[in-house]
């Protein structure tokens, strides 16, 4: 009940911030969410006080470059990971100089830059309806993948990552991703016009692009299973109940949401060398 009780006060939430919202309040709102992310993977790699500061600013930094230019990313990105690396290097003790830059540096990539494609995705054209469709691919899946593993998984996925997944619990994420797809690609065209859903061109490529972020997807539930099997730990924090941690919600996003600014970019690259 606690897991559906905090997925409906949620989910509405999020569709709202991404029809009516602007920009802004989405780079703040996705900032607030990999800065929390971030506080939990750095509770589970037990990195000291001051060095989880130094990487929580770095983040913010990030995304108040992604604001003023998408240019400005990688640059930023480069700086503050050297920054890390300088006072690591001559801040940590000797035995944790490694551990503490990797652990530092991982963050800004692994939750900073990935979850930075969101607002990325919003300012393009049909933006609302491109992490909507990310959003409700990435959410069916991973609940058909929940009831239909728990009743009929009979075969593990993974079981010394994830015991509990099933390739009959992947198989059924994938079908329920693909339902949504062709529910949302409908609703879209009876809408017309009277809402901000719009998923041109024919029905074959929103389903492959479905069946392409629900493995990355899922791929990004693995992920973090591994990390924090490898931290023996179970959930990433309690943040949401019923759900675990926040890094626990959005692990699924972190590689799906880079999967459709690359299948976005692919797109737009060979529709430019078509026009040549």
């Amino acid at each position: 009940m606690k897991r559906v009780i905090t997925a409906a006060v949620l989910v509405p939430l999020v569709l709202l911030l991404l029809l009516k919202g602007s920009f802004l309040v989405l780079v703040i709102a996705t900032a607030l969410v990999a800065e929390l992310a971030s506080w939990e993977y750095l509770s589970i790699a037990d990195c000291r006080g001051s060095q989880r500061t130094l990487v929580l600013v770095a983040i913010a930094v990030l995304f108040g470059a992604i604001f003023f230019s998408p240019a400005l990313i990688l640059p930023t990105l480069g700086l503050c990971s050297l920054v890390l690396v300088l006072v690591c290097g001559f801040g940590s003790p000797l035995e944790r100089v490694l551990r503490d830059s990797a652990f530092s540096i991982f963050p800004l990539l692994y939750i900073g830059l990935t979850l930075a494609t969101l607002p990325l995705l919003w300012v393009q054209p049909n933006g609302p309806s491109l992490l909507i469709f990310l959003f409700c691919v990435v959410w069916t899946g991973d609940v058909a993948a929940l009831y239909i593993g728990r009743n009929f998984g009979r075969h593990k996925l993974a079981p010394q990552i994830s015991p509990n997944k099933s390739w009959e619990g992947s198989a059924g994420s994938i079908a329920g991703s693909l339902l949504i797809a062709v529910l949302l690609y409908f609703l879209a065209r009876w809408l017309e016009n009277r809402a901000a859903l719009y998923f041109p061109g024919p029905l074959i490529r929103w389903l492959g692009l479905a069946v392409v972020l629900n493995v990355f997807a899922q791929v990004g539930d693995l992920v973090e299973s591994a990390i924090k099997r490898g931290a023996g730990v179970k959930d990433s924090g309690a943040m949401l109940p019923g759900h675990g941690g926040i890094l626990d919600r959005i692990d699924a996003l972190l590689l799906a949401a880079p999967a459709l600014w690359y299948a976005q970019w692919i797109q737009l690259y060979f529709e430019r060398v078509s026009l040549r």
